[in-house]
């Protein structure tokens, strides 16, 4: 795949996580057929906060908030807050419970 391919790619799954729901870099990157290239996916992520694409559903594998600095101080957070997420110290409060795994829903 192209870089813009795989940039196409990762904006299509991260459109399709559902609202009030996150998912990890390694998740998508898993879902994608590129499962050890979980940073290729932050990198990708890291140029869309503010071109439509929901990258505040998007965070590391234990829940911390990674690219919460490319929005902006609390940005991240209250985008999340006002889904349903809830965060603290910059880590989403009940990880698992509100994961949503693109491999299993989008049946890739």
């Amino acid at each position: 795949m192209t870089g813009n391919d795989i940039r196409t790619v990762v904006y299509d799954v991260v459109c399709a996580i559902p609202p009030g729901r996150v998912t990890s870099y390694g998740a998508i990157a898993r879902a994608i057929g590129a499962p050890h290239h979980a940073r290729l996916v932050g990198r990708v992520m890291a140029g869309c906060c503010d071109v439509g694409i929901p990258a505040q559903r998007v965070v590391d594998s234990a829940g911390r908030l990674s690219g919460r600095i490319a929005f902006g101080p609390g940005r991240m957070e209250a985008l999340l807050e006002a889904e349903g997420v809830f965060v603290a110290n910059s880590r989403v409060r009940n990880f698992r419970k509100v994961f949503w795994d693109p491999l299993k829903e989008l049946g890739f």
